[in-house]
């Protein structure tokens, strides 16, 4: 039986039971969590193995792959240049940026960008782990392809372009890529790499692919109401054509998958981040006490600028200026659904805000979920962490 460890504050007990369930229902390999309530941490624990093949143990201070938790975090990188009046989020792309206005993206705004309404939701062509390293190079082939909508007249998830789209706004308005932007402006000393040294990437935990456990009703997306919605995802994501697996899938990571030194080194902006669960959890408990962006700034941010059907996710999503709100792909429980956001990333991770709650919350996991039979783990976590604020 796997021991969990570290620190939780006995009022937020049902975080413990739901973090020790996971593991006795065999649904993790090793994992961690970390939740701020206000300015305490009520919960740092971790446990489990880091490693399957070698057996090494998770350790407080392992870091963990996060997906596409990085997004938020990169958007808030764009939005602290906009709060300092570096660009105007409704303004033309074009101003900053004039290889980017041709076939049909003319009209493109930064918030366009930011909220996945760029039409750009994948690659033209297949493109390597080693193209994507080259930053610069990828956001100017972007420039040079055709939408696949009018940007601003739909929405749908741009997995991986997002990172190079999002990110060529901080570049251009700060010289710097986006890792090298947030380790300098906000991350500090923070255990949080959008591109990690080689000795993070030694100890992080390696990802392991998810074992598919028995799913009920309760335990699958359908619970929210759409009985075709796993049939639809799955038919997508095997079909090499579709939204969903082009935006999934290329660039492709190549050998080792995410485990791929080439990808970590790299820090893709919408998918390459490493952190631990406290670092985080501590983003977002900084971000909300305002101490990232003005407050004034991120409640603009939330703002829902996206919603409804996903042209790539099948789904119905929210977005407001690169941060998740509540929706099938943010599934979020009842007393979050008003003023939580954050992110979630492939696999199971999650990280969340709430301002009116003063809640922060991360879990990273290595035993990647199985999201198409329903993985509500990280639901499962937060859930137990807003019912313990009560």
């Amino acid at each position: 039986m796997t021991t969990v460890q570290g620190h939780c504050d006995p009022a937020f007990s049902a975080v413990r039971d739901v973090f020790e369930q996971n593991f006795a229902d065999g649904r993790e390999l090793g994992a961690a969590v970390a939740v701020y309530a206000g300015e305490r941490k009520v919960v740092d624990l971790w446990g489990g193995v880091a490693d399957r093949r070698t057996g090494r143990a998770w350790l407080a201070d392992t870091p963990c792959f996060a997906f596409s938790c990085t997004k938020a975090v990169t958007a808030t990188a764009a939005l602290l240049l906009a709060e300092r009046g570096a660009y105007d989020i409704d303004g033309p792309v074009t101003s900053w940026w004039p290889e980017y206005g041709m076939r049909g993206k003319e009209g493109t705004t930064a918030a366009h960008l930011l909220s996945h309404q760029a039409g750009l939701p994948a690659f033209a062509r297949p493109v390597s782990a080693e193209e994507a390293a080259d930053a610069p190079a990828r956001a100017a082939e972007l420039a040079l392809q055709a939408p696949e909508w009018e940007p601003g007249t739909a929405h749908g998830y741009h997995a991986l372009t997002y990172g190079w789209l999002a990110g060529e706004i901080v570049r251009r308005h700060s010289g710097r890529l986006v890792g090298q932007f947030v380790k300098e402006e906000f991350a500090g000393g923070r255990e949080l790499w959008i591109g990690s040294p080689d000795g993070v990437i030694d100890r992080a935990a390696k990802l392991s692919a998810g074992r598919r456990t028995p799913s009920n009703g309760a335990d699958s997306p359908r619970a929210v109401g759409d009985d075709n919605v796993l049939e639809r995802l799955a038919n997508a994501y095997v079909d090499p054509d579709s939204p969903l697996n082009r935006s999934l899938n290329n660039p492709h990571p190549g050998k080792g998958g995410y485990n791929n030194p080439v990808v970590l080194r790299a820090g893709w902006p919408a998918a390459g981040m490493i952190a631990t669960a406290p670092a985080l959890a501590g983003f977002y408990r900084d971000l909300i006490a305002g101490r990232i962006l003005r407050p004034d700034t991120l409640t603009e941010a939330l703002k829902p600028r996206a919603s409804g059907a996903d042209r790539t996710m099948l789904v119905r999503s929210a977005f407001g200026l690169g941060y998740m709100r509540p929706a099938m792909t943010f599934f979020t429980p009842a007393a979050g659904r008003q003023y939580a956001f954050g992110h979630t990333g492939a696999g199971g991770s999650i990280g969340l805000g709430d301002a009116n709650a003063g809640l922060a919350v991360a879990y990273l996991p290595n035993n990647m979920g199985d999201q198409l039979s329903g993985d509500l783990r990280a639901y499962r976590i937060t859930e137990a962490a807003y019912a313990s604020l009560t």
